[in-house]
């Protein structure tokens, strides 16, 4: 099991979701949180700006976690992290996705998420989660 770490960023009443450009078959051009995998002993909020940092060029500031989901794929099980990230600067550059979009949360059931993301928004939308 690995840790991953994801951003939900907010502009204007809207949620940040990246396509994929690479992945396996559960996970090629679907939709996400943005974010990767926590290396062994990062602090997590670090980890979730280093990654939209590499995927995007841009600068966020993690400042809440929200929730997490541990899925299990058919070859990995990962432990989803969700974090309340704050925009600083940048223009979302696609590095590790092919599109981007800003969405409003009750829409967000209408993407075709990767699995874990799924999961997660389930888990949010189910505990009444408000943007």
């Amino acid at each position: 099991m690995f840790i991953v770490v994801a951003a939900l960023i907010k502009k204007d009443n809207k949620i940040l979701l990246g396509r994929r450009a690479s992945g396996d078959a559960l996970s090629y051009d679907k939709w996400e949180f943005p974010g990767g995998k926590k290396d062994y002993d990062e602090d997590e909020f670090i980890a979730v700006e280093r990654e939209i940092e590499e995927e995007f060029n841009t600068k966020v500031k993690a400042i809440k976690y929200i929730d997490k989901v541990v899925y299990k794929y058919p070859k990995k099980i990962v432990d989803l992290r969700l974090y309340e990230c704050e925009y600083i600067s940048g223009e979302f550059d696609l590095i590790d996705h092919s599109e981007i979009s800003w969405v409003a949360f009750e829409d967000i059931k209408n993407y075709d998420l990767c699995p874990a993301d799924r999961a997660l928004y389930d888990k949010l939308v189910s505990k009444g989660y408000k943007v």
